[in-house]
């Protein structure tokens, strides 16, 4: 980034501090290949489209349910959907950064 002869920003110095924090507990990093990084954002904006879907279709619902109860359920459902897509959309780019896919 820098040469070592002139004075570090505060950012490089926390940079430098996380590194050798990384390099002490054997953490190791890697440059992801242009074709993880389309793969990565390939799924990124699936997921981004799938909750954008929930996101739709629960509001429609909720709009014609007066119960307040009834509302409570699909409020339910809706967030384990949503935890359940994020879930999903995390693994697999953890899967990509690891180069398992």
């Amino acid at each position: 980034m820098t040469d070592d002869s002139g004075p570090k920003s505060s950012l490089e110095l926390a940079m430098e501090r996380l590194r050798q924090k990384d390099a002490e507990a054997g953490v190791t990093s890697r440059v992801l290949s242009d074709q993880e990084k389309a793969a990565i954002a390939e799924v990124r904006n699936f997921y981004e489209a799938k909750l954008a879907e929930i996101e739709v279709l629960h509001q429609s619902r909720v709009q014609r349910i007066p119960d307040p109860s009834a509302r409570e359920a699909l409020d339910a459902e809706w967030r384990a959907d949503r935890e359940r897509l994020t879930a999903e959309r995390d693994r697999k780019v953890a899967r990509i950064r690891n180069g398992e896919a």
